[in-house]
């Protein structure tokens, strides 16, 4: 009896081991595991067991090249009506097919609205060369908090100074942590990207949706058209025939 209740008090103890080392995992028991078996060692070791350390494998520089993007963007034809899913490696940069699809199916895109929880300054750039290009001729950029804490006094002033082209550009900002790019083309295409990668390259495997879809078009503008309109950075001036249009909504709709 006495040893029985010893491995029994053993036992309790190691649960209670594993549940301080792995944390909080919710409520439920947790298995009989003999913690002797969980031995975590270097993932260079040659000693088999059941339980290892996660391989950390660094990105090498040449792994992040702009024509992985470049080749996916030539070997897409997105239909209307069409859709495509894709798996994409860490040395993937979303940001750069953006600029790929639009330039090698030499499309313009009449405004484009990007809401992404970071990006880098060679995506600011890429974005750059579109407007100047006139690939792009509105942009409407949507970061997140987190993006603007980080880099207010860096990277933000740098994506006033290269996209406030000629009143075509608005940033805003708010709590999102969404990854998505719709536009429209002149060729009459409403186009959606959606998925789990930012603009910048993450090391890490990606996945996202590309389609062209009317229905979901008019449901992505709407809805970021309300984030803009009210998390806006840049005053624009009203258009006299915005103008216009408010002055009677103002003057007549008073009923």
């Amino acid at each position: 009896m006495r040893q029985k209740q010893d491995n029994t008090k053993d036992v309790r103890e190691e649960q209670e081991h594993l549940s301080d080392f792995m944390g909080d995992i919710g409520n439920f028991d947790l298995p009989d595991l003999d913690l002797n078996l969980v031995d975590f060692l270097p993932s260079d070791e040659t000693e088999e067991t059941r339980y290892t350390l996660p391989k950390v494998v660094p990105m090498k520089e040449d792994f992040v090249m702009y024509d992985n993007a470049q080749k996916m963007a030539k070997e897409l034809r997105l239909g209307f009506g069409e859709r495509f899913d894709a798996f994409v490696s860490g040395s993937f940069i979303f940001g750069d097919f953006i600029e790929a699809y639009l330039t090698t199916q030499r499309a313009c895109a009449k405004k484009m609205t990007i809401s992404t929880l970071s990006l880098s300054q060679n995506n600011v750039d890429s974005l750059h060369t579109l407007m100047d290009k006139g690939y792009i001729e509105e942009l409407n950029l949507i970061i997140s908090v987190y993006f603007w804490g980080n880099e207010r006094r860096s990277l933000v002033p740098y994506i006033y100074k290269q996209l406030d082209i000629g009143d075509r550009f608005q940033l805003a900002v708010a709590g999102v942590h969404t990854k998505t790019v719709h536009f429209e083309t002149l060729g009459g295409r409403k186009i959606i990207m959606h998925g789990s990668a930012n603009l910048r390259s993450s090391g890490n495997i990606e996945q996202f949706t590309m389609e062209e879809n009317p229905e979901l078009y008019d449901f992505y503008e709407e809805h970021f058209n309300r984030i803009i309109d009210k998390y806006a950075t840049i005053r624009k001036p009203i258009r006299n025939s915005k103008a216009w249009d408010l002055f009677t909504r103002m003057t007549f709709d008073k009923s």
